[in-house]
């Protein structure tokens, strides 16, 4: 409708080429333009100047020939003073900054081993983006940023890579186990043999003291009756304890206790056993 008045609209951020007769005359800035169509003048297209988005897929191997596809994302404008070029000399814009994209990815990933590429992944961007700037600036174009968004290995690969992983951390796990283990038995045997030396302490003055009592009731009993020998006296305590742990074996019914052979008689010959033994001991001496 605004052609048969002869003016034309043209939006913010976009540009009209205008014709005359077929052939490029101006390009129009955003607003109203004059544009006498009975002498020949047309809007042939509009240019946007808005920063645009397009993502590649592109599949390619590894140094270590690993397949993986890498996610490219290219943002990228029409230069205003250069509308003309942009508008004219491509016809197919998305597909030339596709066909850049795959020719630097498939000649720089090769290059790299699968960890490398995930390493080095700003640096092939950076790769990418140079090459588009240098291509695309005679087209009328500006790249604004090149970015490598996902790097994609195969399924397979992906798996194996996450086993890897899970199995040194299980490696890891396996060694702090065993060294919490390492220090728990230390402790635990550190505890032990304390114990042990304190029982050891404990037995000791235990059996201190039975012999200083044992010392002091002979003494006391020779004092008190008149004719008894050491001997005696010894017998009696022996009998007295003998009964005392028959007592203590009867009272208790989980004992595993076994005494041989059994009978009150069998007390003398156990302290002449333990008599004989201690004057062959002296006598050796």
């Amino acid at each position: 409708m605004g052609q048969i008045f002869c003016c034309v609209q043209v939006d913010q951020s976009t540009v009209a080429i205008r014709e005359t007769f077929g052939k490029f005359d101006d390009v129009l800035e955003p607003g109203c333009h004059c544009l006498p169509w009975i002498c020949g003048t047309q809007i042939a297209g509009h240019l946007t100047l808005r920063v645009q988005q397009l993502d590649v897929r592109c599949e390619t191997k590894t140094k270590d020939n690993v397949f993986v596809t890498v996610v490219a994302s290219i943002q990228y404008r029409a230069i205003a003073n250069k509308a003309s070029d942009a508008f004219y000399k491509l016809s197919n814009t998305r597909g030339q900054i596709q066909s850049y994209v795959f020719d630097v990815i498939r000649a720089s990933v090769p290059k790299l081993e699968l960890d490398s590429v995930f390493e080095q992944k700003n640096e092939i961007a950076k790769a990418v983006e140079q090459e588009l700037e240098k291509a695309m600036s005679a087209y009328g174009y500006e790249i604004v940023q090149t970015l490598i968004v996902d790097i994609e290995p195969d399924e397979h690969v992906k798996r194996a890579m996450n086993e890897i992983n899970a199995a040194a951390r299980m490696r890891v796990a396996a060694n702090e186990k065993a060294e919490a283990e390492k220090i728990l038995q230390i402790k635990r045997a550190e505890g032990d043999a304390e114990s042990k030396y304190l029982a050891g302490l404990g037995i000791a003055r235990q059996r201190q003291a039975i012999v200083d009592g044992l010392r002091d009731s002979v003494l006391a009993f020779s004092v008190n009756v008149p004719g008894t020998t050491s001997k005696d006296v010894m017998d009696m305590v022996l009998v007295t304890q003998y009964f005392d742990t028959m007592k203590e074996i009867g009272a208790s019914s989980k004992s595993n206790a076994v005494f041989i052979p059994h009978g009150p008689g069998a007390v003398k010959d156990v302290a002449s056993q333990i008599r004989d033994g201690l004057l062959q001991a002296t006598t050796q001496d």
